[in-house]
Protein backbone atom coordinates (compact mmCIF):
# COMPACT_ATOMS: atom_id res chain seq x y z
CA UNK A 1 0.00 0.00 0.00
CA UNK A 2 1.24 3.49 -1.15
CA UNK A 3 1.90 5.92 1.41
CA UNK A 4 -1.91 7.38 3.12
CA UNK A 5 -2.15 10.69 5.26
CA UNK A 6 -5.54 12.01 6.74
CA UNK A 7 -5.32 15.51 5.76
CA UNK A 8 -7.89 18.43 7.04
CA UNK A 9 -7.05 21.12 4.54
CA UNK A 10 -3.98 22.35 1.98
CA UNK A 11 -4.22 25.70 1.14
CA UNK A 12 -1.69 29.07 0.30
CA UNK A 13 -1.24 31.72 2.96
CA UNK A 14 1.41 33.41 4.96
CA UNK A 15 3.10 32.25 7.88
CA UNK A 16 0.92 34.15 10.68
CA UNK A 17 3.21 32.85 13.76
CA UNK A 18 6.66 32.41 14.54
CA UNK A 19 10.09 33.79 13.08
CA UNK A 20 9.25 32.68 9.73
CA UNK A 21 5.74 35.35 9.82
CA UNK A 22 5.08 37.05 7.23
CA UNK A 23 6.40 34.11 4.60
CA UNK A 24 4.22 32.78 1.77
CA UNK A 25 3.62 29.38 2.12
CA UNK A 26 1.70 25.98 1.08
CA UNK A 27 0.39 24.43 4.38
CA UNK A 28 -0.60 20.76 4.78
CA UNK A 29 -2.94 20.72 8.32
CA UNK A 30 -3.15 17.57 9.29
CA UNK A 31 -5.99 15.29 11.01
CA UNK A 32 -5.54 14.07 14.81
CA UNK A 33 -3.79 15.53 18.08
CA UNK A 34 -2.89 13.73 20.95
CA UNK A 35 -3.59 16.75 23.06
CA UNK A 36 -6.42 19.22 23.92
CA UNK A 37 -5.21 22.62 24.68
CA UNK A 38 -7.94 24.64 26.12
CA UNK A 39 -7.70 27.33 23.89
CA UNK A 40 -6.79 25.58 20.83
CA UNK A 41 -7.83 27.38 17.66
CA UNK A 42 -8.09 25.02 15.46
CA UNK A 43 -10.43 22.54 17.42
CA UNK A 44 -11.65 21.34 13.70
CA UNK A 45 -8.43 19.71 13.42
CA UNK A 46 -8.91 16.92 15.88
CA UNK A 47 -11.43 14.82 14.20
CA UNK A 48 -12.45 15.68 10.64
CA UNK A 49 -10.08 15.12 7.81
CA UNK A 50 -9.65 12.80 4.56
CA UNK A 51 -7.10 10.14 3.50
CA UNK A 52 -5.08 11.33 0.77
CA UNK A 53 -2.06 9.39 -0.97
CA UNK A 54 1.41 11.64 -1.72
CA UNK A 55 0.89 12.10 -5.25
CA UNK A 56 -2.83 13.90 -4.28
CA UNK A 57 -1.16 15.65 -1.68
CA UNK A 58 2.13 17.05 -3.79
CA UNK A 59 -0.41 17.34 -6.81
CA UNK A 60 -2.15 20.40 -4.88
CA UNK A 61 1.59 21.03 -3.59
CA UNK A 62 2.92 22.25 -7.18
CA UNK A 63 0.05 24.07 -7.69
CA UNK A 64 0.81 26.68 -5.52
CA UNK A 65 4.41 26.42 -6.38
CA UNK A 66 6.23 27.83 -2.99
CA UNK A 67 9.35 28.01 -1.55
CA UNK A 68 7.99 26.82 1.88
CA UNK A 69 5.57 23.92 3.00
CA UNK A 70 4.45 24.27 6.71
CA UNK A 71 3.40 20.79 7.84
CA UNK A 72 0.71 21.68 10.98
CA UNK A 73 -2.24 20.17 12.64
CA UNK A 74 -3.46 19.16 14.47
CA UNK A 75 0.15 17.02 15.40
CA UNK A 76 1.78 16.08 12.12
CA UNK A 77 4.45 13.96 13.72
CA UNK A 78 1.22 11.50 14.55
CA UNK A 79 0.66 10.76 11.03
CA UNK A 80 2.69 7.27 9.90
CA UNK A 81 4.30 8.53 7.00
CA UNK A 82 5.33 11.84 7.66
CA UNK A 83 8.73 11.13 7.31
CA UNK A 84 8.32 9.75 4.13
CA UNK A 85 6.61 12.70 3.11
CA UNK A 86 9.23 15.13 4.55
CA UNK A 87 11.61 12.69 2.19
CA UNK A 88 9.84 13.62 -0.61
CA UNK A 89 9.39 17.28 -0.32
CA UNK A 90 12.78 17.54 0.60
CA UNK A 91 13.75 15.74 -3.06
CA UNK A 92 11.41 18.51 -4.55
CA UNK A 93 13.88 20.91 -2.84
CA UNK A 94 11.23 22.37 -0.76
CA UNK A 95 12.20 24.08 2.70
CA UNK A 96 9.78 22.78 5.55
CA UNK A 97 8.62 24.26 8.91
CA UNK A 98 7.07 21.42 10.88
CA UNK A 99 4.87 23.28 14.15
CA UNK A 100 4.32 19.93 16.47
CA UNK A 101 3.45 20.58 20.00
CA UNK A 102 6.22 19.56 21.95
CA UNK A 103 4.98 16.10 23.34
CA UNK A 104 6.45 13.66 20.88
CA UNK A 105 9.89 12.78 20.22
CA UNK A 106 11.68 15.24 17.38
CA UNK A 107 14.81 12.53 17.23
CA UNK A 108 13.96 11.30 14.00
CA UNK A 109 13.21 14.40 12.05
CA UNK A 110 16.25 15.36 9.96
CA UNK A 111 18.61 17.18 10.51
CA UNK A 112 18.86 19.46 7.69
CA UNK A 113 19.08 23.11 6.34
CA UNK A 114 15.99 23.01 4.83
CA UNK A 115 13.87 21.89 7.73
CA UNK A 116 12.23 24.39 10.99
CA UNK A 117 10.92 22.71 13.48
CA UNK A 118 8.44 25.05 15.55
CA UNK A 119 7.93 23.39 18.95
CA UNK A 120 5.65 24.11 21.19
CA UNK A 121 6.07 24.24 24.76
CA UNK A 122 2.50 24.13 26.52
CA UNK A 123 1.88 26.64 29.45
CA UNK A 124 -0.49 25.89 32.10
CA UNK A 125 -3.38 27.54 30.55
CA UNK A 126 -3.78 25.01 28.42
CA UNK A 127 -4.29 22.45 30.73
CA UNK A 128 -1.55 19.89 28.74
CA UNK A 129 1.55 21.07 30.20
CA UNK A 130 2.60 17.90 31.87
CA UNK A 131 2.56 16.22 28.42
CA UNK A 132 5.66 18.65 27.64
CA UNK A 133 8.98 16.47 26.18
CA UNK A 134 11.77 18.37 27.69
CA UNK A 135 14.26 16.19 26.23
CA UNK A 136 13.26 17.37 22.52
CA UNK A 137 14.93 21.30 23.71
CA UNK A 138 18.83 19.52 23.35
CA UNK A 139 17.52 18.18 19.86
CA UNK A 140 16.86 21.59 18.05
CA UNK A 141 19.66 23.44 16.18
CA UNK A 142 19.77 27.46 16.24
CA UNK A 143 17.47 27.61 12.91
CA UNK A 144 14.71 26.00 15.05
CA UNK A 145 12.36 27.90 17.43
CA UNK A 146 10.62 27.35 20.90
CA UNK A 147 6.99 29.10 21.39
CA UNK A 148 5.22 29.70 24.11
CA UNK A 149 1.04 30.55 24.18
CA UNK A 150 0.98 33.08 26.95
CA UNK A 151 -2.33 33.70 28.52
CA UNK A 152 -1.78 35.18 31.87
CA UNK A 153 1.11 35.83 34.31
CA UNK A 154 0.99 32.46 35.58
CA UNK A 155 2.24 31.17 31.95
CA UNK A 156 4.78 33.89 31.86
CA UNK A 157 6.54 32.83 34.60
CA UNK A 158 6.17 29.34 33.77
CA UNK A 159 7.71 30.30 30.90
CA UNK A 160 10.62 32.23 32.11
CA UNK A 161 11.18 29.12 34.41
CA UNK A 162 11.74 26.79 31.67
CA UNK A 163 13.92 29.18 29.26
CA UNK A 164 16.16 29.64 32.35
CA UNK A 165 15.89 26.24 33.63
CA UNK A 166 17.16 24.08 30.30
CA UNK A 167 18.69 27.02 29.15
CA UNK A 168 17.35 27.59 25.31
CA UNK A 169 19.72 27.81 22.81
CA UNK A 170 17.27 28.49 19.91
CA UNK A 171 14.77 31.32 19.33
CA UNK A 172 12.24 31.52 21.77
CA UNK A 173 9.02 32.64 20.66
CA UNK A 174 6.01 34.28 23.33
CA UNK A 175 2.80 34.60 21.86
CA UNK A 176 -0.28 35.94 23.73
CA UNK A 177 -2.95 33.95 23.75
CA UNK A 178 -6.13 34.90 20.99
CA UNK A 179 -3.18 38.27 20.50
CA UNK A 180 -4.87 39.12 23.54
CA UNK A 181 -3.03 41.81 26.89
CA UNK A 182 -0.58 41.70 23.79
CA UNK A 183 0.89 45.20 25.78
CA UNK A 184 1.08 43.69 28.83
CA UNK A 185 3.13 41.08 28.16
CA UNK A 186 5.43 43.17 25.97
CA UNK A 187 6.19 45.20 29.35
CA UNK A 188 6.34 42.12 31.30
CA UNK A 189 9.45 41.17 28.47
CA UNK A 190 11.23 44.66 28.75
CA UNK A 191 10.97 44.65 32.73
CA UNK A 192 12.97 41.13 32.98
CA UNK A 193 15.29 41.73 29.91
CA UNK A 194 14.18 38.48 28.49
CA UNK A 195 16.07 37.80 25.24
CA UNK A 196 12.46 36.79 23.49
CA UNK A 197 10.51 37.60 20.45
CA UNK A 198 7.03 38.84 21.24
CA UNK A 199 4.78 37.72 18.33
CA UNK A 200 1.02 38.08 17.25
CA UNK A 201 -0.70 35.55 15.28
CA UNK A 202 -0.56 37.58 11.79
CA UNK A 203 -3.16 35.62 10.18
CA UNK A 204 -5.60 36.42 12.48
CA UNK A 205 -5.30 40.30 12.40
CA UNK A 206 -5.55 40.19 8.75
CA UNK A 207 -8.72 37.73 8.21
CA UNK A 208 -9.77 36.84 11.38
CA UNK A 209 -10.48 34.04 12.91
CA UNK A 210 -11.38 31.23 9.90
CA UNK A 211 -10.34 28.43 8.56
CA UNK A 212 -7.91 27.54 5.77
CA UNK A 213 -5.57 30.97 5.92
Amino acid sequence: MGVIMKVIEIFHSIQGEGILIGKPMTFVRFSGCNLRCTWCDTKYSWEEGKEMSMDEIMSIIKNFDTEWVCLTGGEPLLQKDIYKFIDTLLKENKKILIETNGSLSIENIPTEENIVIDMDVKTPSSSMDKFNNFSNIELLGNKDYVKFVIKDRKDYEYAKEIIRKYDIKCEVVLQPEGNKNLKELAEWVLKDGLNVRVLLQLHRIIWGDVRGV
